[in-house]
This record gives structure tokens, C-alpha cells and sequence, in this order.
């Protein structure tokens, strides 16, 4: 009877060498709150079909003929009232519900301080990642994340590493992780994986949250016979991978890039794959192994879009997300007013109707003489018809204040200076006119400022608003810091503009004509 057990033990432990000859990876990057499914109203020819979510995640892995682990490259919550007003909790819940195996901290898991993170944390049933976070004044890693864990699935261990971005220290309101130090995303890949080498993993996977940029932010797209330039290989995912020898994935985020195939990279051997944005899209990832030795022999990857009418949604998970909708819908049903115009974005950030209505409500509102806003921090379009107070809250997902402040003309040609890159503009606007010249390298070659037809001169003094994302050292804020007689209204940015939906209604389409390139 023992011998029995013995070879029946045995013969169970062959079963799922042979199985593991194959362990799929589903990927999941910037989710943003976008928990349900919704018309995929950017494409012309599925305009009116359902995409993305949970729920038709949920019944896609289930379908999954192979062993599989489900990770996250953060950013889960920070985008939609389910996600924003549970403050990541609802994230929390359905990733728990979909048995996620880790999750790597992205910026903006940090918009609602750390206290809040960690009872994130503390209530997930998977890890969360982050190895180069570290206290500055301890010197020593944050003890709520974990540098990598090992996730056994088929009979095969799978090291998975997670490096956050240093962006981070400005990417989230910076005093919010001001006591932090995210420390080199190459050196920290290097040591980890140098670390998770000696246990002998049978693969090793990176989350980053950064990607591969090469022009690609924001873009769905096949690279995988792409040849790149030695420069655009020296940051981001290729330069992690390049690090970190003998990695043999590395998931990107951050920078919203879906990758169709991702991209082998010859050099340092690793597949490189990001999995777009929003949900609409999830990244499968194939670990092979040989079946007679069982080792590593390589990775393929693919994005597959969610269409519900393919993937179905599993009724369980949209039960969980009825019970959040449920205490949100209510408030995000309020009727605000309408539009006339579709509000919409420049491709190029130059003049972008959603921008420009923006910047202008901030100023009508808070009386100063110009406004701006980071053009990544708005997060949708105003479509023509009824507003909502849902409308307003995905345009505007973010907690920020209004600040105002007074510059000069020489910080704010600074400003606008600093917020140029390969052509396009970083920063919305309103009361000013800017005409500029580009460089050959995509870079203002000279900037001249106006305000209602005059030139601006380097001394005159304007009062100026902006949000407190910008003024505290956020991404492009550098210039703000100069200013002077800074003061925090603490006005959420998005009341200013709920205001000015209520007492201009309908919204008509803002002047444009803001920044004028010059031949």
C-alpha cells in the first residue's frame, strides 16, 4: 500500500512537470478605476461595442487552458468616482475577487498619502511590490513593500520583481512621499535580480512601472520588427532589462503604451510588454519550458482586447461592482448643465478644446490673470449634450487645490520653455498667447509671450492660478516654485470647475488660436 502512494505521489509530480510546459502571465497596467465595461467610443468602426473591465477579464482567465498568474504594474485606482471616492478599496476588492498574484506600486497609488496605501495593502490577499522604495532618513526599504516575491504555479517557480518609478517623487503630490527615496530603477533592478538568481527560480519576471518610450507614450502598437536607435534603448524598461541580467520579462507601465507582441529584445535577451491602459486591454505572456529538462526557453506575448461579446464577464465579479456603483451612482447622476461642443484633446497638446475650457474656467473662477494646467492631468473629453457630475470627475480625477500666485514674464517664459518636448506642449493655458518656433530637435527655439496683443516683458508681474500638484514640484512645476505671495486656496480644482459649468451653461467652445507656431 505505501509503494502504492509512493508511485501514485510520483506519478502526480511527472503530471505536472509535464503541464508546466507552458505558464501564461496575464498582465495588467494604469487600470485608472476603469472597473466595467463601456462603448469603445474612440474607434470609428466599434464605436458603439462594449470593452474592457474586470468582469470580462474574470472570464477570460477562467477559460485558460494553462496554469496561470495574474500581476499589475500599478496606477489601479487613481481615474473614475468607483475608483477615486473608495480611494482604491473597489480595486482592492476585484483584484482579491480575481486571485492577482502581486501588484507593484505605481504614483499614484500614493494620491491619498501613504496612510492610505498601506490599508491597502493590508487588506489585499496578494503582495505588493516595490524593491528601490527606501526611507531617506533610515536608509532602509519601506516595510509595507516587498522587493520580489516567489510565486510557485505548475510545479515551476516564477521570481517577480517590482521596481517603481522615481518619478513617483513628483508623478503624486510630492510632499506626500517627500520622506522617500526611489532610488536608481537600473541599479535596483541589477541587485534584485542578482538576489532572486541565487534561489534558482525557474524565471524571472520584472513590474516597472515605467516603459518603453521611443515615442510610443499613449500608443497601441506592434514594435516587434522594429529597430530602434541605441539612444532610445538607454532608459526605461530596455534600460532595466539591460541591467538586470537574466531577466526574462520585464512588464512595463506608466506611460499607457500597449505593446501587440511585445518586443524581444536582442540585446539583453528579455521580452519587453505593456499592456495599454484603462482595462481595455490585457497582456498574455507565455513562459515556455522544455519538457524534458523543464528549463526556460523563451516568452511570447500578445495584447488581447477585451470585447465582451468574445471574452463574455463573469456575473459574479459585475455583482461585486454593482455594490460600488451602487453608492456612487447617485452623486455622479447629478445634472450640471451641457455642452454645445464636443470638448476634445490635440494630439499635439497645442490648443486642445477640453485644455483650453479647463484653464479657462479656472481663471473666470478664481479672478487671476492667467490659469494652467498640465495637459496629462486631464483625464477626458466633455462630449456634446448633458453633463454630469461623473463627466466632470473623469475629466478632472484628481484631489488637487487651486493655488494662485504671482509671476513674472521671464517665469513664465520659463515655464512654458520647460514644458515643450518633440513639439508638443505639456501645459494648458488661458489669458496668454504664445508664438514659437521649433527647433530642429522638436525644442522651442524662441518663445514670444502676449497678453490681449501685447507683448509680455520679462519684468511685468501677473497673478496666476494653477493646481497644487504643479506648485509643489509636480512633473513641469519647476518654474511655479519661483514665484511669489503663493497661496493655497484649498478649492478642489474640480469644484472651480463644476461651478463653471452651473453658471455658463451651455458650454460653448473656447477660443483657440493659444499657441501659434511660427514658420
Amino acid at each position: 500500500m505505501k509503494k502504492l502512494a509512493i508511485l501514485l505521489s510520483a506519478f502526480c509530480i511527472l503530471q505536472i512537470n509535464l503541464a508546466a510546459k507552458t505558464i501564461t502571465v496575464y498582465h495588467t497596467g494604469d487600470v485608472h478605476g476603469w472597473y466595467s465595461a463601456r462603448p469603445a467610443k474612440w474607434d470609428k468602426e466599434n464605436s458603439t461595442r462594449m470593452i474592457g473591465g474586470f468582469a470580462a477579464l474574470s472570464s477570460l482567465v477562467k477559460r485558460e487552458k494553462n496554469p496561470y498568474i495574474l500581476l499589475d504594474s500599478g496606477d489601479m485606482f487613481q481615474g473614475t468616482p468607483e475608483g477615486n471616492l473608495t480611494r482604491g478599496m473597489a480595486t482592492v476588492t476585484l483584484m482579491n475577487q480575481l486571485n492577482y498574484s502581486a501588484a507593484l506600486v505605481g504614483n499614484h497609488e500614493y494620491d491619498y498619502g501613504e496612510d492610505n496605501l498601506k490599508v491597502l495593502i493590508s487588506s489585499s490577499a496578494f503582495p505588493w511590490l516595490g524593491g528601490n522604495v527606501y526611507l531617506k532618513d533610515a536608509g532602509k526599504p519601506v516595510d509595507y513593500l516587498k522587493p520580489y516575491i516567489i510565486v510557485e504555479k505548475a510545479g515551476k517557480k516564477i521570481a517577480v520583481i517590482g521596481i517603481a518609478g522615481r518619478h513617483t517623487k513628483t508623478t503624486t503630490l510630492p510632499r506626500f512621499v517627500e520622506h522617500l527615496d526611489f532610488r536608481s530603477e537600473t541599479a535596483e533592478a541589477a541587485r534584485w535580480t542578482g538576489e532572486v538568481k541565487k534561489l534558482n527560480p525557474d524565471a524571472i519576471v520584472i513590474l516597472a512601472h515605467v516603459g518603453f518610450d521611443a515615442g510610443l507614450i499613449g500608443q497601441k502598437t506592434d514594435i516587434s520588427t522594429w529597430t530602434f536607435a541605441v539612444q532610445e534603448m538607454n532608459d526605461g524598461t530596455p534600460a532595466i532589462a539591460k541591467a538586470a541580467a537574466g531577466a526574462n520579462v520585464v512588464l512595463g507601465g506608466h506611460n499607457h503604451t500597449g505593446l501587440m507582441k511585445g518586443y524581444q529584445d536582442k540585446q539583453s535577451g528579455s521580452l519587453l510588454a505593456e499592456s495599454y491602459s484603462e482595462l481595455t486591454d490585457v497582456g498574455k505572456i507565455d513562459l515556455e519550458f522544455d519538457d524534458s529538462s523543464g528549463k526556460f526557453t523563451g516568452a511570447g506575448a500578445e495584447l488581447i482586447a477585451l470585447w465582451t461579446d468574445i471574452t463574455g464577464e463573469d456575473p459574479e465579479v459585475i455583482k461585486t461592482i454593482k455594490g460600488f456603483n451602487a453608492t456612487t451612482e447617485k452623486a455622479m447622476e447629478v445634472a450640471l448643465g451641457s455642452s454645445e461642443a464636443d470638448l476634445v484633446y490635440n494630439p499635439e497638446g497645442l490648443d486642445s478644446p477640453i485644455g483650453n475650457w479647463m484653464t479657462d474656467a479656472m481663471r473666470r473662477q478664481s479672478g487671476a490673470d492667467m490659469a494652467f494646467q498640465n495637459t496629462s492631468g486631464i483625464r477626458s473629453e466633455l462630449k456634446k449634450g448633458a453633463i454630469k457630475m461623473r463627466d466632470i470627475y473623469q475629466v478632472m480625477p484628481f484631489e488637487n487645490t487651486a493655488v494662485k500666485l504671482k509671476m513674472t514674464g521671464e517665469q513664465l517664459r520659463k515655464l512654458l520653455s520647460d514644458n515643450f518636448r518633440n513639439g508638443r506642449a505639456r501645459m494648458q493655458l488661458s489669458g496668454l498667447t504664445v508664438k514659437f518656433k521649433l527647433s530642429t530637435e522638436g525644442k522651442p527655439a524662441g518663445l514670444t509671450l502676449e497678453k490681449d496683443g501685447r507683448a509680455i516683458s520679462s519684468a511685468d508681474e501677473f497673478t496666476v492660478v494653477t493646481n497644487n500638484y504643479l506648485t509643489t514640484g509636480g512633473s513641469g512645476g519647476r518654474a511655479f516654485t519661483e514665484g511669489k505671495d503663493m497661496q493655497d486656496t484649498m478649492l478642489p480644482v474640480r469644484d472651480l470647475l463644476i461651478k463653471e459649468i452651473k453658471e455658463n451653461s451651455p458650454v460653448k467652445m473656447p477660443v483657440m488660436g493659444r499657441y501659434i507656431k511660427l514658420d
